[in-house]
C-alpha cells in the first residue's frame, strides 16, 4: 500500500476524526443471529476528551477487530520503524497485533494484550503483556528493537495491523523516531478538555 511513497516523519494510517477513519481498514464485527450482536465498532463521542473516537467492542476478542489494510493479499509496506497507538482503556480484554517482515524475509507477529502475564517468543508470533493506565494511553512501540530482540533478525517493514476488541482509539500512525510531546504536531497530540473548577 505505502511501499512506493516516500516515509519520513510521521504516517497515521487511522484517525477518528477523519470523513472515513476506516477507509484502508477492513472490520470484522462478532454476531450470533441477526438480532443479537455480540460486538460492533461504532464512532461515539467520548466523555473525557470531548471529540469522536473509534470504539471496539466484543465480547470476544478475537472475534472483533479491525485489520488494515482492508484487502487479505495485500500489505502495508511501511518501513517506519515506531508505531503509536493511541488508546483508551476500557478495563476489559484487549489486543492489538502487529506482522512485519524481517531481513530473512520471515512474516513475524508481534502480540501485545492486557490479559497476558508473560513474554513468550515462538518462531513466527511474540506474545506480550500489556499495560494501560486508566483513561487515554499512548502505546509506542520500536519495531525494529523487538524484531532484533525477540528473533535476531533486522525489522525490513510493517505488513499488517490488527486491533482486537476492547478499546477506544484516536490514532494509529508511524513514525521514523521517537518523538517527544512537544514536537508531535497538533493533530497528532491528545488534547483533555480544560476542567473549569
Amino acid at each position: 500500500m505505502f511501499k512506493n511513497t516516500f516515509q519520513s516523519g510521521f504516517l497515521s494510517i487511522l484517525y477518528s476524526l477523519g470523513t472515513k477513519p476506516l477507509q484502508i481498514w477492513d472490520k470484522e464485527e462478532e454476531r450470533k443471529c441477526v438480532l443479537v450482536v455480540n460486538g460492533h465498532i461504532k464512532r461515539p463521542q467520548d466523555e473525557d476528551i470531548q471529540s469522536n473516537v473509534l470504539e471496539i467492542i466484543g465480547t470476544n476478542v478475537q472475534s472483533t477487530y479491525i485489520t488494515c489494510p482492508a484487502d487479505p493479499s495485500a500489505t502495508l509496506g511501511i518501513k517506519l520503524p515506531f508505531l503509536a497507538i493511541i488508546v483508551k482503556n476500557l478495563k476489559k480484554y484487549f489486543a492489538f497485533e502487529i506482522q512485519v517482515l524481517d531481513d530473512k524475509n520471515v512474516r513475524r507477529r508481534f502480540r501485545a494484550s492486557n490479559f497476558q502475564s508473560v513474554t513468550r517468543v515462538k518462531p513466527y508470533i511474540c506474545t506480550m503483556p500489556l499495560k494501560l493506565d486508566d483513561g487515554w494511553n499512548n502505546i509506542q512501540l520500536n519495531l525494529a528493537d523487538l524484531t532484533k530482540r525477540a528473533y535476531g533478525t533486522n525489522y525490513v517493514e510493517t505488513l499488517r495491523v490488527q486491533v482486537h476488541a476492547n478499546c477506544r482509539l484516536r490514532r494509529i500512525y508511524f513514525s521514523d523516531r521517537l518523538y517527544s510531546e512537544e514536537e508531535l504536531p497538533p493533530e497528532f497530540k491528545l488534547y483533555l478538555p480544560i476542567q473549569k473548577s
